[in-house]
């Protein structure tokens, strides 16, 4: 495994690849977890080549803090990664991403307008920027992304597909600890009584699927918010129940053909987010 850590690196690295036309690429922001082993091991047994990146994107976060904070440990994400298969793991600076500043606005097509878009203005168009340059450099056959970023995948495709990008976009299910939290590279910054009230969020949003026979979506979401809010170690952002295609809210079960319900939960400062599908 070839860990390249600027861009001059990468293109010597990605020369040697036996076939160009078969790479599998897993877009990450390091903090590396079983979710991302996940990820990693379909590109594996999928792809002749797997490659990695590990950037830590200036551009999609709306919170100086969260910038700061966000766990780094690239010498230990390599350790993890290397036995898995990974071909080549790209490490690059921010100049390497952007030379000059990335002024791009990108068509979402309107997916978000919802659910995490209005609470993280810019974080999307910053998503976009940095997987769309990454896919110009990697140029991979497939990307891989997990569902537990449900609306970014939903975004990721339309732009790949609005862009012309010749890529398949892979969504992944969402992995899970055995108490059932989702896999985040955020996880690691939780207190022991954060990380110990943080299953309850899966376990009260699950209850959505019984719920959902006898209330109304919007009867449903204020359920499930007093549930979480009643553990002191939690704060809900939001609860929404959507069309999976358009990530509009719905208020109606006959609404959509594809319901999911999506949330934002606070063990602070830390934010979780989480999803399962309904319908």
């Amino acid at each position: 495994m070839i860990v390249a850590r600027t861009l001059a690196e990468f293109i010597s690295a990605y020369n040697e690849l036996p076939n160009k036309s078969d790479i599998g690429f897993v877009p990450t922001m390091g903090a590396l977890h079983e979710g991302h082993l996940s990820l990693i091991r379909r590109s594996v047994a999928e792809s002749t080549s797997t490659i990695i990146s590990i950037f830590v994107n200036p551009t999609q976060f709306n919170n100086a803090n969260d910038l700061a904070t966000y766990p780094r440990t690239l010498e230990a994400d390599c350790a993890l990664v290397e036995p898995a298969g990974v071909d080549i793991v790209f490490a690059p600076r921010v100049e390497d991403i952007y030379p000059e500043p990335d002024h791009r606005i990108f068509n979402l097509g309107g997916l978000d307008q919802y659910g995490e878009g209005p609470r993280r203005p810019g974080h999307f168009n910053g998503v976009a920027q940095v997987v769309t340059r990454l896919f110009e450099i990697v140029k991979p056959t497939r990307s891989y992304f997990g569902e537990k970023d449900f609306q970014q995948l939903a975004i990721l495709r339309y732009v790949t597909e609005d862009q012309k990008f010749p890529i398949s976009i892979i969504g992944c299910p969402i992995a899970r600890a055995t108490d059932g939290l989702a896999l985040s590279s955020r996880n690691a910054l939780l207190t022991p009584a954060q990380r110990e009230a943080a299953p309850h969020i899966y376990q009260c949003i699950c209850q959505a699927r019984e719920w959902k026979s006898t209330l109304t979506p919007d009867e449903v979401v204020a359920r499930i918010t007093e549930a979480i809010n009643a553990n002191p170690e939690l704060e809900t952002e939001y609860i929404e129940i959507f069309n999976a295609r358009t990530m509009e809210p719905v208020h109606n079960w006959e609404d959509a053909q594809e319901i999911q319900l999506g949330c934002a939960v606070y063990a602070h400062p830390v934010r979780l987010i989480d999803n399962i599908k309904l319908k």
